[in-house]
């Protein structure tokens, strides 16, 4: 099986959202269980920074009157091909914003279709992500030796509406949607979410971001399979970002990360404060705004603390950053990205918050467990498939959980926990059981092959077929162009 992952973003390389993880590590695992997976993805302007990348490309092409070239390298720290989109347009040190962006993509998704259509390794499957590869499966559907799974990582933002793709780029006349996600479902010939519980959200008016009809009538190609994280590298036993190294046997090694956390960001010394702690984007999605409401009345009333790491809306920084005013040696906010620090946070606070208003997913709060972080979450998406509520009186769950998006159902989770932590032998409990929780991309991979053989039409017993093996007999009857290659719609 040969699959091409398509997008936008590659962890360590560009990753601005949970959809850079995602590239980053599944291609990763899917290699160890045989598979001959690869990466196509925009060569950003600092690339060079973080990589080397060679001088000459492997390919030359044209599309949308432009010219481009595609360098090969490899994911750094892995043996995953990359593919590098060289165009002047991702020249810029950014990934996203500016006025073009609807045309660079667009352009980028470009370059992906006359790679795989001329290039020398043709993949049986083009894994795409998000709006920025939406046409891949539209231009893709005449070509029935290539199928297309599309993976949805953020309904909300949908791409270019139909007219303006009409004006940058070739719309087939068979092409359905109004705009470049529409499109995409339509013409995937399956489609996927990173959770089961945000696959079924996104069929209702409240988080279906005006598709909800749509995907509801394609429902029967959908599938949500719930995000890992990499173990390896995120693993305190052996992180070197943080003060103490633990594990779920020695988390009473865990205590001096807290008094360094605090220390560093310039919190008061006190290992019997409550320390809670946000990695996020600060955007209404996260929840912020039942964090800006509840916050001064709960930092009021207990000896709690509050580290913030993230950037985001100005509205949101700014609420932030004067209510770090109004609590000094109390509250901390720091407007940056630091991944090392991010980790110093999960392995010191005792909780961690994130009452999302939707959570497709979600890493963080997965991220916050494997460090012994107890997660405070709304009921929603992937926060409902990887938390559970704490019961003390069975000794079971990993977290707090709230299910109503109302600003006193978010203090009654806080204080719950806060009360809960008064309690050491039962707090560390909790602890472990989020610790030994299993959300190693191993096992999402399994279920990504499933969903990889489904739509090859191949049996879920099918041997792994290697490179190697390749060599030796003929092309699996998969790549071989079929006739019967569903329609548009089903």
């Amino acid at each position: 099986m040969r699959i091409l992952f398509v997008a936008a973003e590659a962890a360590p390389l560009a990753k601005v959202g949970g959809m850079g993880d995602v590239v980053g590590a599944l291609p990763k695992v899917l290699r160890k269980l045989g598979y001959d997976v690869r990466i196509f993805m925009p060569y950003y302007g600092f690339l060079p920074d973080k990589m080397e990348v060679p001088d000459k490309p492997v390919w030359v092409g044209n599309a949308m009157f432009q010219t481009f070239q595609v360098f090969q390298a490899v994911l750094p720290g892995t043996d995953v091909p990359l593919y590098l989109f060289g165009h002047p347009s991702f020249s810029q040190r950014r990934v996203y914003y500016g006025e073009d962006e609807d045309w660079r993509f667009t352009l980028f998704a470009n370059g992906a279709a006359e790679f795989v259509w001329n290039y020398e390794w043709k993949p049986d499957i083009l894994h795409c992500h998000d709006w920025h590869t939406g046409m891949l499966p539209v231009w893709m559907h005449q070509s029935p030796d290539i199928s297309t799974i599309y993976t949805i990582h953020n309904l909300a933002y949908q791409g270019p509406w139909r007219w303006r793709l009409e004006q940058m780029t070739w719309c087939p006349w068979y092409m359905q949607g109004h705009n470049t996600m529409a499109a995409a479902v339509q013409f995937a010939d399956l489609v996927n979410t990173v959770s089961p519980t945000y696959a079924e959200q996104i069929k209702t008016p409240a988080y279906g971001e005006t598709l909800e009809g749509l995907l509801s009538f394609i429902s029967g190609k959908m599938r949500g399979i719930v995000n890992g994280i990499d173990t390896e590298r995120y693993n305190p036993e052996k992180d070197r970002y943080i003060m103490e190294p633990f594990g779920v046997d020695t988390i009473e090694r865990r205590a001096p990360n807290k008094i360094a956390l605090q220390e560093e960001v310039g919190l008061e010394i006190n290992r019997g404060a409550f320390l809670m702690g946000i990695v996020s984007r600060l955007v209404e999605q996260k929840g912020l705004d039942l964090i800006v409401q509840m916050l001064p009345q709960f930092l009021g009333f207990t000896n709690s603390q509050l580290i913030v790491l993230g950037t985001g809306d100005r509205y949101y920084e700014t609420q932030l950053w004067e209510m770090a005013g109004r609590f000094p040696g109390r509250m901390s906010v720091q407007l940056l990205y630091n991944d090392a620090l991010s980790r110093r946070v999960y392995a010191g606070c005792d909780a961690f918050l994130m009452p999302s208003r939707f959570e497709p997913c979600g890493i963080s709060q997965m991220m916050a467990m494997r460090y012994g972080c107890v997660p405070i979450v709304r009921q929603t998406g992937g926060l409902v498939d990887t938390v559970s509520h704490n019961n003390p009186a069975t000794d079971s769950g990993t977290g707090y959980c709230f299910d109503r998006y109302e600003p006193l159902d978010f203090y009654t989770a806080m204080v719950r926990a806060s009360e809960a932590y008064r309690f050491p032998d039962k707090w560390q409990r909790l602890q472990q059981r989020g610790m030994r929780q299993n959300f190693s991309w191993e096992k999402s991979a399994v279920e990504y092959v499933r969903m990889y053989k489904e739509v090859l039409g191949l049996p879920l017993d099918e041997p792994v077929v290697t490179a190697a093996d390749e060599l030796a007999v003929a092309p699996p009857v998969a790549t071989q162009p079929s006739t019967d290659k569903p329609a548009a719609t089903k």
